[in-house]
């Protein structure tokens, strides 16, 4: 009963975001305790306390093209742009361009991106985030960031992975930005 109701909100995921779940289901059938534990690191995912939108979803985006996976960043895009991120703030954090992201998502998006590089300019960067918003946010920055790596690494793992060459924003075609830090 309990995979039958798990295949059921698969299906309803894959269809809501145009994505493809393979992965999950297979590991559902393979494991069914891995993949439990795995769809608990969902609550992660959703972690989100003094941190402006565009911001979370820049360091989220950032940390997903950092693992290389075209699907999984198309499907955080959606996610943000169902949630009302302007596509023009979109399409700047996908290129990698912190300055057209805005001021919000440009700090998150050079933060992500120092921080998975391990560059010093991190240290700087965290230390704007503190003054800006406050310890939590720097929090859900380091959560967003680290669950965002999960599902492209398992898809990879598991022989699902697709490297990340387009991504549409509202319609248009997005070409990813470096996958290097921006300080």
């Amino acid at each position: 009963m309990l995979g039958w109701i798990i295949r059921r909100r698969l299906a309803a995921f894959e269809r809501a975001f145009d994505y493809d779940a393979t992965y999950m289901r297979q590991m559902l059938e393979t494991s069914r305790s891995g993949f439990m534990r795995f769809g608990s690191i969902m609550k992660m995912t959703r972690h989100r306390e003094d941190l402006p939108l565009e911001a979370w979803y820049a360091a989220k985006i950032a940390a997903t093209l950092a693992e290389d996976c075209g699907p999984c960043t198309q499907l955080v895009v959606k996610m943000a742009e169902q949630d009302g991120v302007a596509p023009a703030v979109l399409r700047a954090i996908v290129a990698g361009d912190a300055q057209a992201a805005g001021d919000d998502a440009g700090l998150a998006l050079r933060f992500a991106r120092a921080a998975l590089a391990h560059e010093a300019a991190a240290d700087t960067l965290r230390a704007e985030i503190i003054g800006r918003w406050g310890q939590r946010a720097l929090v859900t920055l380091a959560l967003a960031i680290a669950a965002s790596r999960v599902f492209p690494t398992v898809k990879y793992v598991l022989g699902h992975g697709q490297s990340c060459s387009r991504v549409r924003v509202a319609g248009v075609d997005t070409r990813p930005g470096l996958h290097t830090a921006v300080t």
